[in-house]
């Protein structure tokens, strides 16, 4: 009899211990389940940009006219600079300067008196790179066709909606570029990527183009440059452009290292 009650202690005691046991794994588990996840990379820190006034220029930016001159600009002797913009005339002008991927931010105005209809009304555009071209077109109630209305990337794809303010009213244009890539044989190795913000709102959203623009010509890509002009764009109507500037944008630096939060 006693040797019954000894055995049936030592099973009380072993399922306690292995009670307690679980208690304290299901413990360890939960703080490690609920630790802070590190990624095992270390991060280049991101550096400081004031964004500036509204609208900007950032610090950082480079900026392509300030409604002063347009000394930043090639061919542009015809374009009229008066009460801090500029108004496009004769030709077709570019940045002395080349760039990359890139933010670039454009404000622009059709003319207020409406003449003309389809892409004769407030034409314009501003290419990237000096080949890709974002339009720029009077498209309010306006009808024409839908991937050469404003803000299309031209011949290529709409905008997805149209945020067009009225005729002589102010508009911007928030631009993120991606260049091409092309390997050393000059095989596109990815294609050009841009996303469109017209007057705020997103119009064209990590799009594709499928090579440069063209008016009459089926578009392909061919090796080119890592870097090229931006462009703005006169095919017969005076449109106006003010606060113009652009960042280039760059990815951080990074390599496998310790978790910053234990030094």
């Amino acid at each position: 009899m006693q040797r019954d009650v000894s055995v049936r202690g030592f099973l009380r005691r072993k399922a306690f211990w292995a009670a307690g046991l679980g208690i304290v794994l299901a413990a360890v588990a939960c703080r490690t389940q609920s630790g802070e996840f590190f990624s095992g990379t270390w991060w280049q820190m991101p550096p400081v940009v004031n964004p500036g006034p509204l609208g900007g220029p950032p610090s950082d930016a480079v900026v392509l006219f300030d409604g002063k001159d347009m000394s930043q600009w090639n061919h542009a002797e015809k374009w009229v600079v008066k009460d801090g913009c500029v108004t496009s005339g004769g030709n077709d002008v570019q940045s002395k300067q080349s760039f990359g991927d890139c933010q670039l931010h454009v404000e622009w105005a059709s003319p207020e008196k409406v003449s003309g209809s389809g892409q004769g009304r407030g034409n314009s555009g501003v290419f990237m790179m000096g080949m890709y071209e974002i339009q720029i077109l009077d498209s309010y109630q306006n009808e024409t066709y839908a991937d050469g209305a404003v803000a299309a990337v031209y011949k290529q794809h709409p905008p997805l909606v149209n945020a067009s303010r009225k005729p002589g009213e102010w508009q911007t244009y928030d631009i993120i570029w991606e260049c091409p890539r092309f390997d050393a044989q000059g095989t596109l190795t990815k294609p050009a990527c841009v996303t469109v913000l017209h007057n705020g709102v997103v119009v064209q959203n990590h799009f594709n183009p499928l090579g440069p623009t063209s008016w009459d010509q089926k578009p392909k890509y061919t090796p080119q440059p890592p870097k090229g002009p931006i462009g703005l764009q006169f095919h017969g109507n005076p449109v106006r452009f003010r606060n113009i500037w652009i960042r280039e944008v760059k990815e951080l630096t990074s390599q496998p290292g310790r978790d910053p939060h234990n030094h």
